[in-house]
């Protein structure tokens, strides 16, 4: 593994305890990450012992940070500042439902050092069963959403798979305008240089989607699937109603912010995305 300082962040609020062994585990075992930051938003600060695991282990250092709930982007932005101050190459923005292999982090690695016009890489993501998770999208129409979350399957699969570029065949390496957040594996000097961070004006939700536009007007971000992790995604937002509320309004958010039904920038990043696989599809 090269020495180039990579660190990473999780946000916890009343996680689950088999989660976070997992992904501690995960972490652990790479013995590439420096620092991992938990930044937990719970009412109390009982995770404060993985400090003292961290340093038990002898590879990771834990920085915990107990906070008032001042959301996801916003918890996330303080890691990365402090990574950023701490002269970390690469940060990774992970999920506490992800788990992956000692392999990953190496590949990722490489990869971006191998691709310099590039802030973000996203791995394979898989379900624990190992069925593909669809991950890499279009910039999203409010049509886009309405027809995912709120109508029949069956009524909108065509206009979904090509929100998802399924025909990309998620073989190959693409370039698209939005990828999942679940595991972000970030360039940290590009967000510096461009002062690009989360919007703290997301809670929850669609900050994902805010950031990647924001990055790819300044550089690739790419999905790269020779290597893969596992998401064990609940969909929350598909059970609980305070869930769904939280979505609906980030997403009024996001489309405030760039446009509803008229965005040319979406339609100049989706266009170019759709125009390289198809230049691919047709090599």
């Amino acid at each position: 593994m090269s020495d180039l300082k990579i660190t990473a962040s999780i946000v916890l609020f009343n996680t689950p305890r088999t989660q976070i062994d997992t992904v501690l585990k995960s972490v652990f075992d790479s013995e590439c990450i420096e620092t991992l930051y938990i930044i937990d938003n719970s009412p109390n600060d009982k995770w404060r012992i993985l400090e003292k695991r961290a340093a038990e282990n002898g590879v990771t250092k834990i920085r915990y940070i107990h906070n008032e709930n001042l959301g996801y982007g916003a918890s996330h932005n303080l890691a990365m500042q402090e990574a950023i101050e701490s002269g970390s190459v690469y940060h990774i923005v992970l999920n506490p439902d992800i788990s992956f292999g000692t392999e990953v982090l190496p590949a990722l690695t490489h990869f971006m050092e191998e691709n310099k016009d590039a802030s973000y890489v996203l791995p394979k993501v898989v379900y624990p069963d190992g069925e593909i998770q669809y991950l890499c999208k279009l910039l999203p129409t409010p049509g886009d959403l309405i027809f995912r979350r709120f109508l029949p399957k069956s009524w909108g699969k065509k206009r979904n798979d090509r929100y998802c570029l399924k025909m990309s065949g998620y073989d190959k390496v693409i370039n698209p305008p939005c990828l999942s957040g679940c595991f972000m594996f970030l360039r940290l000097s590009t967000l510096q240089e461009h002062n690009i961070f989360f919007d703290e004006g997301y809670f929850m939700y669609c900050e994902d989607f805010d950031l990647m536009r924001r990055l790819h007007r300044v550089s690739k971000t790419l999905y790269f699937p020779d290597v893969q992790i596992v998401h064990d995604h609940q969909k929350e937002s598909y059970k609980n109603k305070k869930m769904l509320i939280a979505h609906i309004k980030s997403a009024m958010r996001y489309f405030g912010k760039y446009g509803w039904w008229f965005d040319r920038e979406r339609q100049a990043m989706n266009k170019r995305v759709l125009g390289e696989i198809e230049f691919c599809q047709e090599g």
